[in-house]
């Protein structure tokens, strides 16, 4: 029988625990580790359509990328939108498990597939911990190619029709960094690395002006579609370890950023 443990001890070797940064919120954060687990729902975050999804699809867990509760919480009442979800999907017996910044730093987490999509080489860590293991990702183009062509390769990879970019389309890029989701406090790390331009979900606007007067270009899909992509790929991941599990990723999740 799979159970909530056995589904946690195989996204932890996915993602390991210790990747995560101290601030973070990471592993199972509800649910009872000996539930049989049978249906599984992946999301980016769990926000009252995604819950309202995994009651009604009868989920038995939620792997979520980011968590839930993300900060301590001195009481769970439904006078808040945090505390309503966690008591409706304990009331569904839902257990929610997330990696956050430990699948973001993962050998094949977000941020590698993110390189690995960009098609950049000789790909390894941004920044680095003290046991070796880093944040983010940096890599090399064999052939110099222009930011323009960089953003339209980022827009088939990620399905998007738009992207932000900072700097000139025909800024030729070599040496690039990759950052998903908020990652604006990488920008130095790129600049000391001498990169020409850096892939990140979203940002700070003196942020924009810092990496123009750095000569970084930036290219900037938005939070949901630098991460979202690889929850789906955790679905396909978890559907083919487990034959017996029900795995899809969540149908009701969207990005709230509308282009009008």
């Amino acid at each position: 029988m799979l159970t909530v443990e056995l589904l946690a001890a195989f996204l932890e070797r996915i993602a390991p625990l210790r990747l995560a940064e101290d601030w973070d919120n990471v592993g199972l954060l509800v649910g009872d580790p000996r539930s049989p687990v049978r249906r599984v729902m992946t999301c980016l975050t769990i926000t009252p359509q995604v819950a309202a999804e995994a009651i009604e699809q009868n989920a038995d867990l939620i792997v979520a990328h980011h968590p839930l509760p993300f900060q301590p919480l001195q009481r769970v009442t439904p006078e808040t939108p945090t505390g309503r979800m966690l008591l409706d999907l304990i009331a569904a017996r839902i257990a929610v498990y997330s990696a956050h910044t430990a699948y973001d730093s993962a050998t094949d987490g977000i941020n590698q597939r993110l390189a690995r999509g960009l098609g950049l080489r000789g790909v390894f860590p941004l920044t680095f911990s003290a046991g070796g293991i880093g944040a983010g990702r940096i890599g090399w183009f064999e052939e110099p190619i222009r930011l323009g062509e960089l953003a339209e390769t980022v827009k088939g990879f990620l399905r998007l029709q738009r992207v932000q970019i900072v700097g000139a389309a025909d800024q030729m890029v070599r040496m690039a960094a990759v950052a998903c989701g908020a990652a604006g406090a990488f920008l130095e790390h790129a600049r000391q690395a001498d990169c020409d331009a850096m892939l990140l979900g979203e940002t700070r606007y003196h942020t924009y002006l810092e990496a123009e007067a750095a000569g970084i270009g930036l290219i900037l899909p938005g939070h949901y579609a630098s991460e979202r992509f690889a929850m789906e790929c955790l679905a396909d991941i978890l559907a083919g370890e487990f034959s017996a599990l029900d795995v899809w990723a969540s149908r009701s999740e969207c990005d709230p950023v509308r282009w009008v």
